[in-house]
């Protein structure tokens, strides 16, 4: 039986991105990795909700410095939550909300690389 465990996201900047997904949707470190390869020095560093055990993994390499090319950003991460008016609320404060579907009750928002997260409510 196959059951999902990791999804990977490429980050620039490991400290930024490790604030916004933890200010943005309370995810915490659950274990990191560190080492060298041909690409040079590199860390992954798993984040998770301490609801499940699915992470999503930071993958931050040392020697890359230009932005990764997300393609036409046609994929994206769904977080479910319980209030999501107080949900928007914060992600408005941060001013990272890149798009609403209020016809659907949902929206999106934006980590530092570019990666869209959707936010969903939960069904009642």
């Amino acid at each position: 039986m196959f059951r999902f465990n990791h999804v990977n996201f490429n980050v620039l900047d490991l400290e930024k991105s490790l604030a916004f997904y933890k200010k943005a949707l309370g995810l915490t470190v659950v274990r990191e990795k560190a080492g060298e390869n041909d690409l040079g020095p590199f860390r992954l560093v798993y984040l998770g909700d301490d609801a499940g055990s699915f992470t999503l993994e930071l993958t931050w390499l040392a020697a890359r410095k230009e932005p990764y090319d997300l393609g036409e950003g046609e994929f994206h991460l769904a977080f479910t939550v319980s209030d999501l008016d107080e949900a928007h609320a914060r992600h408005e404060a941060m001013g990272c909300i890149c798009f609403e579907n209020k016809a659907m009750g949902i929206y999106f928002i934006e980590d530092p690389d570019g990666y869209w997260i959707e936010i969903v409510p939960e069904k009642k």
